[in-house]
């Protein structure tokens, strides 16, 4: 833990200190409490250790309340050589997770630690649910009946109670950030925080700041302290996605951070320690990267320890229909609908789709599906259109078929589509501009509702 402490009394700063870091913690010192509220305004802390009589200052109680201000929900034990019961009552009140008496042995120290540690884990644990349930999904039940698969999640079972880094490759929509939450919840890390950076989101400039942290002024528009992802998910794990999208000089700095467990902020010279491990995944081929020179050779190899690779949904039928049925369950329970089957037309058109967007694209398609539907069975026509992609007759538009231009550019863009993640990233795979998109997605299901339409006959 980071803990600061304090104290107007020197040598009890000094011993307190060095038996915290005797202990494994990091510690911080302020001799009054307006240096302590300076240095929360800068810093991040699991505790705080205040004595409740500070020669020359305010009563104790009041610098409880303006740390708590400042920190809401940050630990705070009290500590003065002037117990009392009405004291103790009146600081646990005020928001004080803890009381010590002065002097207080080592045990007692170590046992009020360990409380502030046990307090800290379920708070990060609330937070991890609390951020499951916003993600609002169904999660993939890590269970195959394809041998790829399931060799893949017989690495996971010996890997993830360790602290190792772990990389883990496979096509867009596969399922790896998933996964990583996965061995997450599986490891001695479950309790501690599990933070999310996703790589080609932002500038290098940002990206440096949003993973390291930053200086206040370290660039334009850094008003204040950042403390960084790195910092946030102390204690716990960091999830690097679409790391073969990370700029050279970043690649540097993460290695520092894997081989060494140290960083700096953007804008400080100061070293940090980095107490976290580190999952990382990407759709890149990161070996042809390392040749071309687009990735480091060195990163590679030291993230390269423990590989998982995700096969994609069309390599492993045999999951199809159980993840279908997991998927429709699912969203038929959250939107309200009866559906409970599919027809033998609607299993038909999912079991001979390609799934270029794999998992992604078939939760997608399902939660479409049960939306659209009017009854307790799934329908081929309450299925996106996506799916039909006619090359002929139940066929699948291909280069050289017997199709129009029109029909392949149509499959094409809509398996893109299926794969990204938003419509302006498809657009810059497509290389055309978002609005050109969103018109010929339009045409296109005005064409599908006139052919409708014009098949339904008279009322």
């Amino acid at each position: 833990m980071r803990i600061l402490v304090v104290d107007d009394q020197k040598t009890v700063r000094l011993t307190l200190s060095q038996a915290l870091k005797a202990e494994g913690h990091e510690a911080d010192t302020a001799d009054s409490g307006r240096v302590a509220q300076l240095k929360l305004q800068e810093e991040v802390y699991d505790l705080v250790l205040l004595d409740l009589h500070l020669d020359g200052d305010a009563d104790g109680l009041e610098h409880l309340v303006k740390l708590l201000k400042l920190s809401p929900g940050l630990p705070v034990v009290v500590c003065t050589a002037q117990a009392s019961i009405e004291t103790a009552v009146e600081a646990m009140r005020r928001g004080a997770l803890d009381y010590l008496e002065k002097p207080f042995t080592p045990d007692l120290l170590r046992r009020v630690l360990a409380r502030v540690e046990k307090v800290n884990r379920l708070r990060h644990r609330v937070a991890n649910l609390s951020d499951a349930v916003a993600r609002s999904g169904p999660m993939i039940e890590f269970a195959s009946e394809d041998p790829a698969m399931r060799g893949a999640l017989e690495v996971v079972g010996r890997a993830a109670g360790t602290r190792a880094s772990i990389l883990i490759l496979g096509e867009n929509g596969t399922g790896k950030s998933q996964l990583a939450r996965h061995i997450h919840e599986q490891s001695g890390l479950r309790e501690g925080p599990f933070v999310t950076v996703n790589c080609p989101s932002l500038s290098r400039e940002l990206l440096e700041s949003e993973l390291f942290g930053h200086a206040k002024g370290a660039f334009t528009g850094a008003i204040k302290d950042y403390a960084g992802k790195v910092d946030a998910a102390r204690g716990g794990t960091l999830f690097l996605d679409e790391i073969g999208e990370l700029s050279g000089e970043l690649q540097a700095k993460l290695l520092r951070l894997l081989q060494d467990k140290i960083y700096e902020r953007v804008g400080e010279s100061r070293t940090r320690a980095a107490e976290v491990r580190v999952l990382a995944a990407t759709n890149r081929d990161l070996a042809e990267a390392v040749r071309t020179g687009a990735f480091r050779e060195d990163l590679f190899y030291r993230l390269n320890v423990i590989t998982v690779t995700m096969p994609p949904l069309r390599e492993r039928p045999a999951d199809l229909d159980r993840l279908a049925r997991s998927f429709l369950g699912y969203f038929a329970e959250e939107t309200g609908r009866a559906a409970s089957d599919f027809s033998p037309e609607a299993w038909a058109a999912l079991r001979a789709h390609t799934w270029p967007g794999n998992v992604r694209e078939l939760r997608n398609a399902i939660e479409r599906a049960v939306i659209m539907s009017r009854g307790d069975v799934i329908e081929r026509s309450d299925l996106p259109d996506t799916l039909a992609a006619p090359d002929g007759p139940g066929g699948e538009v291909a280069l050289g078929g017997l199709v129009s231009l029109e029909e392949i550019e149509k499959a094409h863009a809509r398996r893109v589509i299926a794969r990204t993640a938003t419509l302006e990233e498809a657009a810059t795979v497509l290389g055309i501009d978002s609005a050109t998109l969103y018109r010929k997605r339009k045409r296109w299901s005005s064409q599908v509702a006139d052919g409708a339409a014009a098949g339904g006959g008279g009322s």
